[in-house]
């Protein structure tokens, strides 16, 4: 499968999600404030990155190709693997508010543990040019060029259950014929401040700022938030209202059955788990698993979601409770794939914060400022293999770059990834 076919076909599945599914709930979008009054909404969005992104070091904000990855590692880059850190650290800053300046300015003041400076400037992007809609089109590059397929798996085990998979033909999808819709399940998204729902918007990273966040830094402390477009805001985080632990894989091996057991190490203060594997077969089939126990669509269920969803997923078999260790993927996945990428998320809690209610306030009253901070842990990496040792020049048998020169030009971490984003 061409990388074409194999991003054309994820792009198909996505439209198919989006028109007959109903997957992802999307928030409605309000019309931004006044220019004075209401409430300055600030998002701090805290994720810990494990696997191929840490090992190579892939900054935030950066592309994340199967192109850029192969680079990076190609060329024995990252802060990750360079320096024996085994995750990464990304913050995403975001303050919308109602209040309107012809030259916006505003700067998160940060605890010193953070290791990261002394402030971090959030910047307002140019207001984006309309970026035209275009129909989907086929590898072939015209309408009905699509050929192929998507086969869906689901659920820890050995053995994909009854049922499995569920089948979608692109070719019939790209000749406008409808397709059987999968099981409807509503995941509520969350949606951030923004410069279409703010008067004035800021945000860091940004072009005038990408300081790295080290491995070693923590969020618990004092913050504060000053500039000319929102009130001034104060709050303090304290222990366990940091970043979470990273995702530690620990068994990641192909079982005789072809199946692959995962198991990893708890992640204090989760809340729950999801794993997912991408793989494709040479005969133009993309393969998709997701550890639901249910049939759904699984279409951005890796974003952040909020404690009381993560609990109503749970309950609805989807995402995976938090005492949860070890997850199986089945062995009719696996059968036909050469490589599959591999992703994990742990959800975790949230801190909320507002400006304290005035003993006398009114009955309509509104704070000045709410804060919310999210947090997530992440993991990318092979289906079946240790990235940790590959990223080494260890062989799934521990051979050392030495010892493996001919086996490394044709294999190895590069050559996976290649296989996986059909490079």
């Amino acid at each position: 499968m061409t990388k074409t076919s194999f991003l054309s076909g994820i792009a198909a599945f996505a439209t198919l999600a989006a028109s007959t599914t109903g997957a992802v709930a999307q928030p409605r979008r309000a019309a931004p404030a006044a220019a004075s009054g209401g409430t300055a909404t600030y998002w701090m969005s805290a994720e810990t990155t494990s696997g191929l992104a840490a090992q190579t070091g892939m900054a935030p904000g950066a592309p994340t190709s199967g192109r850029s990855l192969l680079g990076a590692i190609g060329a024995g880059r990252g802060r990750g693997a360079a320096q024996g850190d085994p995750y990464i650290h990304n913050l995403k800053l975001e303050l919308g508010s109602p209040r309107r300046a012809a030259a916006p300015q505003a700067d998160h003041f940060i605890p010193a543990g953070l290791n990261a400076g002394p402030s971090l400037p959030l910047g307002s992007p140019e207001p984006a040019r309309p970026v035209p809609v275009r129909p989907y089109q086929g590898p072939g590059g015209g309408d009905g060029g699509a050929s192929g397929r998507i086969l869906i798996y689901w659920g820890c085990g050995e053995h994909a259950r009854s049922g499995q998979p569920y089948e979608i033909d692109l070719s019939r999808m790209a000749r406008g014929q409808a397709m059987p819709g999968m099981a409807q399940l509503a995941v509520r998204a969350m949606t951030p401040p923004n410069s279409s729902t703010s008067a004035t918007f800021g945000e860091w990273p940004n072009q005038r700022s990408r300081t790295t966040i080290p491995a070693n830094g923590s969020l618990v402390g004092a913050h504060r938030i000053a500039g000319n477009y929102s009130p001034e805001i104060n709050f303090s985080l304290a222990s366990g209202q940091d970043f979470l632990a990273p995702i530690a894989i620990t068994s990641n091996q192909r079982a005789a059955s072809g199946a692959v057991p995962i198991a990893w190490r708890p992640v204090q203060n989760a809340t729950g788990y999801f794993l997912m594997a991408v793989g494709s077969r040479s005969d133009n089939t993309i393969v998709m698993w997701s550890s639901s126990e249910i049939q759904f669509n699984q279409m951005g269920a890796f974003d952040y979601l909020s404690p009381e969803e993560v609990v109503r997923l749970i309950a609805q078999r989807v995402v995976l409770q938090p005492s949860t260790t070890q997850c199986a993927v089945p062995a009719e996945f696996t059968q036909g794939v050469q490589s599959a990428s591999l992703m994990m998320t742990a959800f975790g809690p949230e801190a909320n914060f507002a400006t304290p209610r005035p003993a006398s306030a009114a009955r309509g009253w509104r704070p000045d400022w709410t804060v919310k901070l999210r947090t997530r842990s992440t993991y990318a990496g092979i289906l079946g293999q240790d990235v940790a040792a590959m990223m080494r020049g260890e062989t799934a048998s521990g051979d050392s770059r030495q010892e493996q020169p001919r086996r490394r030009r044709g294999g190895g971490l590069g050559g996976l990834l290649g296989r996986v984003v059909g490079q």
